[in-house]
């Protein structure tokens, strides 16, 4: 059974899982990959959800502030022997959820146009197209997404 566990970006599961993400993200993003990561950094994270397969993390997913009624989500990633099981969904609405509570209405994310799987999982979950926003505006290999929760 998946489990989840609100918690911020010190925690060493969260960490762990992030290295992995970004081992598998400088495959996919190649010479872009510099770019994206510095937009990535953990220190700014302070709402992190952690799924659990007994007591293994194996996914995890982030948001963070971007204005007063927007939350970012950032970090979304499942262990590979875990995929396609719905946990990246289910990750997703623990974050809406979160972002609910904590007095947010929208959502709003980057994904890069190779992330074939996340794009779908975006789509899926009710998220619609944008203009890329902020630091993305003009970046052809990026694509932004928006949710209002």
């Amino acid at each position: 059974m998946i489990t989840f566990k609100r918690t911020n970006s010190l925690n060493p599961d969260f960490i762990q899982l992030v290295k992995h993400l970004d081992a598998e993200l400088a495959i996919t993003d190649g010479e872009d990959h510099s770019f994206y990561n510095q937009f990535n950094k953990l220190h700014d994270i302070r709402y992190v959800i952690l799924a659990f397969d007994d007591k293994i993390a194996v996914g995890c997913g982030a948001i963070k502030v971007y204005n007063s009624v927007t939350m970012e989500v950032k970090r979304m990633y499942v262990a590979d022997g875990h995929r396609g099981k719905g946990i990246a969904g289910d990750i997703l609405i623990e974050l809406e959820t979160w972002a609910k509570e904590l007095g947010f209405s929208r959502c709003i994310l980057e994904t890069g146009t190779r992330q074939d799987a996340a794009i779908v999982l975006y789509k899926k979950s009710g998220y619609r197209i944008i203009p890329n926003y902020g630091q993305y505006a003009g970046v052809e290999n990026s694509l932004c997404f928006e949710k209002m929760i």
